[in-house]
């Protein structure tokens, strides 16, 4: 008798047919939500001309570009004291973006330039030169020391081209 009340005890399994309907639906929805969103069926932007429209806009004219001007500064490389193992290295090199009007005035200026950026970066911890976000921070102390020396409204932009430590 107690062999014939443990097999009625055996709870029944539960049917899978409630999951794998639940992850069918699952997967026919989210395909179905990519393709609207894709398409543009859903959230495309109310200003998205039509392609038509795209076309009429090439043959408008377009504003000129802005009248700049581009120094180049001559590659440096600076011995990054204080790693501990071995001597290490940046190399940085770097454009000037300033108005058409002041670029000679700036050229003139690239021995004083190249010897404030080399002075600061010398002075710049080497963890802080290796954490993410340094680049960031080094172009906009760089580029205020740079409108410093150069003078009001002659400095626009500083574009780092090379910023490697070996």
């Amino acid at each position: 008798m107690a062999d014939e009340e443990q097999l009625e005890e055996v709870p029944k399994k539960k049917s899978k047919l409630p999951l794998i309907l639940g992850v069918g639906l699952m997967l026919i929805l989210g395909g179905g939500g990519f393709f609207a969103v894709y398409t543009g069926l859903l959230f495309a932007p109310a200003h998205a001309p039509a392609h038509d429209e795209q076309a009429a806009h090439v043959d408008e004219p377009m504003e000129p570009l802005p009248d700049v001007a581009y120094v180049p500064i001559a590659p440096l490389v600076i011995n990054l004291v204080g790693t501990g193992s071995g001597s290490r290295h940046l190399r940085f090199q770097a454009q000037i973006e300033v108005p058409s009007a002041y670029s000679k005035e700036v050229e003139a200026l690239l021995p004083r330039i190249v010897d404030v950026l080399n002075g600061y970066l010398r002075a710049v911890d080497v963890s802080e030169l290796e954490s993410p976000s340094a680049l960031i921070r080094l172009r906009t102390q760089m580029l205020r020391r740079l409108q410093i020396v150069t003078g009001s409204g002659r400095v626009k932009d500083l574009l780092i081209m090379e910023f490697v430590i070996t």
